[in-house]
């Protein structure tokens, strides 16, 4: 980099087309979300990217981008996400700490692109996740509660630490809802369990997917499936978890056997349970919270990794609740 103390310009030199397109988001959604969040003015100039602004403008706006170089250095597409954890990050006085997140590494999609933890409380669930037998993430939509999970799940199996994956959710409209739907019982829940196939099309492809499923290797099903069992050498994740009962928590947190881990995810908001039901997720994060090989995670709305809006839209039911 090279550039002056001054308002500018300072230019920031790319190392080729791939890092540019990287950086700028192709569209320059990426260059114009770094310009309102410092108050900068950019043009990329063949692989030069000048900056004008004010000295503290300019300080922010350079270091935002250093903080991000493991991404765009790669050729790895910086997104709106990205940049958004990087300033939070930069407000908190966690830079050092998040510029290592790009050299966390944790998997590569169907797509071929490079799977990272995208926040420092991501990548603290990633590490619990593998230190601990029983791990519970507590967060609202979008923070990769799932998908974080499915991850080391795959690769746990992929490296024959565990010989099964297991996931399960609870289906809360198991009464009329359902009922009206047309197959049999696993035809009717199978649109609660989406999201996990969702997750192991992104991981394994629908193809491997679809040959573990029909080999037992990975099964998922309602928890009411889990009645009954011990589940040796698996791991077993449980979405949704809110919507178990006090009594459906401890049915399949016992059901963990030998060379097992569990990881337990819920956004405790959104619990859908009757009126006076307690929510099992509640009760047994704090309960079994400071347990040894027991792990209790927080994601909050800076965590959220989708659409920008989702982040604002949660906090506004926030503060709406507060009150």
């Amino acid at each position: 980099m090279t550039g002056a103390a001054s308002s500018g310009p300072f230019s920031i030199e790319l190392p080729n087309p791939a890092a540019a397109l990287a950086l700028t988001g192709g569209t320059h959604q990426i260059i114009h979300k770094l310009e309102i969040i410092t108050g900068v003015s950019t043009v990329l100039r063949g692989l030069s990217l000048e900056l004008v602004g004010q000295p503290a403008q300019l300080e922010r706006a350079t270091a935002l981008i250093e903080l991000l170089r493991p991404l765009w250095q790669e050729g790895q597409q910086i997104s709106t996400v990205d940049l958004q954890a990087a300033s939070n990050a930069l407000d908190s006085g966690q830079s050092k700490d998040h510029s290592k997140l790009g050299n966390q590494i944790l998997a590569r999609n169907q797509r071929g692109n490079l799977l990272r933890p995208r926040t420092l409380r991501q990548k603290s669930y990633f590490e619990a996740m593998e230190q601990n037998d029983l791990t519970f993430a507590l967060g609202p939509a979008g923070t990769g509660k799932t998908f974080l999970a499915t991850v080391l799940a795959v690769r746990m199996l992929t490296a024959r630490k565990v010989q099964r994956l297991v996931l399960t959710r609870p289906a809360v409209e198991a009464g009329e809802r359902l009922g009206f739907l047309p197959g049999d019982l696993q035809q009717k829940v199978d649109p609660y369990l989406r999201p996990l196939y969702d997750a192991l099309h992104a991981l394994l492809g629908l193809e491997k997917t679809s040959a573990l499923l029909e080999k037992g290797i990975i099964e998922v099903a309602p928890l009411a499936y889990m009645r009954g069992r011990t589940l040796d050498e698996a791991f077993v994740i449980l979405d949704e978890a809110q919507n178990t009962t006090s009594a459906q928590m401890r049915m399949v947190l016992t059901r963990l056997g030998e060379r097992s881990q569990m990881v337990v995810t819920g956004d405790i908001t959104q619990v859908d349970l009757l009126p006076g039901q307690r929510s099992g997720l509640v009760e047994a994060s704090s309960l079994l919270e400071g347990l040894e090989g027991v792990a209790v995670c927080r994601l909050t709305s800076a965590d959220v990794v989708r659409h920008p809006l989702v982040q604002r839209v949660i906090d506004a039911y926030g503060r709406n609740d507060n009150c």
